[in-house]
């Protein structure tokens, strides 16, 4: 999700410019922007927030400069509830919601993104960061552990399904970057998914949706995705296609990272077993775990949640 925020910043900054430009004068109603992406049969969507007023423009703009992203949040309900109808309120609850991403607040990110979702269901951007959040803060003894996995899942699935119709691509952004942000979008939403099946000890459904992050992915491999998919076939006594993933998790793992270190581990057992054709040597499923970005090792038969 770093990467992913990264580039959502991209989108969130050309938003507000946007915004801002059209704010300055009397704005007319919203169009769709003529950008094309790179696949021609999948055009971006294109309806970009304007102000419809002055006022509604120089309260926005007060929200948007604050730097305290539970600030943000409060104006931004303060926002809603004063302008109902206005076009520009799910900008300041991403705002915020990524502010609240940048200081690995999950719980504040999810309530800002959820309000986000509620204005507009079909944008991709807080879609995902709710869904990989929840998949973050939810463990296996929780209580409401049915309902976060079954809400990630609904808005995961429903990024993807989006992801060529709900962006709101200001014309200022290139074909390349909103390409980026389609394919990490893409590839974090299937991800979440992977780990939600992971948790699930459905490994056949985990490794599905991982080979396909990865395949969204392969210009960009992630040692994490690799790794988590060889843990899913591992459990599956696929060891012969975990060692293939655990060598590519590997390859493209840094030295001294956690994933590097896993990577490794995963590699030397998973050669043994190979080269001994004994499974019976074999550790509980799920013992080898998938690389944490925290640096934390979960417990068996858990994937740690991409973030």
């Amino acid at each position: 999700m770093r990467t992913l925020s990264a580039l959502m910043a991209v989108l969130l900054s050309a938003g507000i410019a946007r915004a801002q430009a059209s704010g300055s004068q009397t704005p007319p109603p919203a169009q769709g922007a003529t950008t094309s992406g790179t696949q021609s049969a999948t055009p971006p969507a294109s309806k970009q927030p304007q102000a419809k007023t002055k006022e509604e423009f120089e309260t926005y703009k007060a929200g948007a400069a604050l730097s305290d992203p539970n600030q943000v949040l409060a104006a931004a309900d303060a926002f809603a509830q004063k302008f109902p109808n206005s076009e520009l309120k799910e900008l300041l609850y991403v705002q915020a919601m990524n502010m609240f991403q940048q200081q690995n607040n999950a719980e504040k990110e999810i309530e800002a993104g959820r309000k986000a979702i509620a204005v507009d269901p079909t944008d991709p951007i807080p879609l995902i960061h709710v869904a990989s959040a929840l998949v973050e803060v939810t463990h296996e003894n929780d209580l409401d552990k049915d309902q976060h996995y079954a809400e990630a899942t609904k808005d995961a699935q429903a990024a993807i399904d989006n992801i060529n119709t709900g962006l709101h691509v200001p014309p200022n952004v290139t074909p390349e970057q909103v390409t980026a942000v389609k394919n990490n979008i893409t590839a974090t939403a299937y991800e979440t998914l992977g780990v939600i099946q992971m948790n699930k000890q459905d490994f056949a459904g985990a490794e599905t949706d991982f080979k396909k992050a990865i395949d969204v992915s392969k210009s960009e491999p992630a040692a994490r995705m690799y790794l988590r998919l060889s843990v899913a076939q591992d459990n599956q006594k696929k060891y012969s296609e975990a060692l293939d993933s655990a060598n590519k998790a590997l390859q493209y793992s840094q030295e001294g990272t956690v994933e590097k270190n896993l990577a490794k581990q995963q590699q030397a057992r998973l050669e043994k077993l190979v080269q001994s054709g004994s499974p019976a040597s074999t550790p509980p499923p799920g013992a080898v775990p998938p690389a944490a970005p925290s640096g934390s090792t979960p417990p068996p038969g858990t994937a740690p949640q991409p973030h």
